[in-house]
């Protein structure tokens, strides 16, 4: 798929009609990226509410699945606040989940958009219908997005991509 421009939403109509499941990554997308530690192991992250409350739009018609490398007990109880889909935590090769997705809710991979922001998300960006990185992505993600947003990761990146996708669906 060729690189989309964010200055033509219409361009994305068509695409995002067809979106039944957001997957996000978390660090760097839901959060700015920022680790806090102390030394009993990870004790804060900062999540944006802006991306909670897209989230609670999205759940009309579309799912949300949050994906993560790390193990992170905190992103397991964002999700559990958020009411996210679902949560998948110490995935290490994110592309590996798409079977997995498509089967249990009965999608193919161009029904599902994905937004991530650093080299681990390039793989599965490839493979679904619509990807996105917010604004402070590595360039290598930027570089295969079809959307990159105006929005830094953790300052409602999520919310803006998932913006798009209602906006694309009203007549």
């Amino acid at each position: 798929m060729k690189k989309a421009r964010n200055d033509n939403i219409k361009k994305y109509a068509k695409i995002c009609s067809k979106i039944k499941i957001i997957l996000t990554d978390v660090d760097g997308v839901l959060t700015d990226g920022g680790m806090y530690y102390s030394d009993k192991g990870e004790v804060m992250k900062k999540f944006n509410t802006r991306d909670g409350m897209a989230i609670e739009l999205l759940k009309h018609d579309i799912k949300t699945v949050l994906v993560s490398k790390e193990k992170s007990r905190i992103a397991i109880k964002r999700a559990q606040k958020i009411k996210a889909s679902d949560i998948f935590i110490g995935v290490t090769k994110k592309e590996s989940l798409l079977p997995l997705i498509c089967k249990k809710y009965a999608v193919n991979p161009d029904e599902i958009a994905y937004i991530g922001d650093d080299i681990n998300d390039l793989e599965i960006m490839k493979l679904v219908g619509f990807s996105a990185t917010p604004n402070d992505g590595v360039g290598k993600v930027k570089s295969i997005a079809d959307y990159i947003c105006k929005k830094k990761g953790g300052d409602g990146a999520f919310r803006e991509f998932a913006d798009l996708i209602i906006s694309s669906r009203v007549p």
